[in-house]
């Protein structure tokens, strides 16, 4: 009975472990893409608080977010990410 309630409770973590795996994987990617915006946009407000003019940054987001767009929007495959696309 004890070895049963012990194997239920690592089966437990085990599942929590995978889930916030799979959780890292998802916001890394996120940040992948959209990092570069975020971090503009950030700069922006800081210059604006500042006293500033935030607009350089604010446009430099802007690009940034386009270029995330083009390319969340294209479609990739396994051989994209492992060089072998077209061997």
């Amino acid at each position: 009975m004890k070895s049963m309630r012990r194997s239920q409770r690592g089966q437990g973590m085990t599942e929590y472990i995978i889930i916030v795996a799979m959780i890292a994987i998802a916001a890394i990617a996120v940040y992948q893409y959209f990092g570069q915006t975020v971090r503009n946009q950030t700069a922006a407000i800081a210059q604006e608080l500042a006293g500033v003019d935030g607009t350089t940054a604010k446009n430099n987001a802007q690009t940034a977010s386009g270029k995330a767009q083009t390319a969340g929007d294209t479609k990739n495959t396994l051989d994209d990410y492992v060089n072998q696309k077209g061997k």
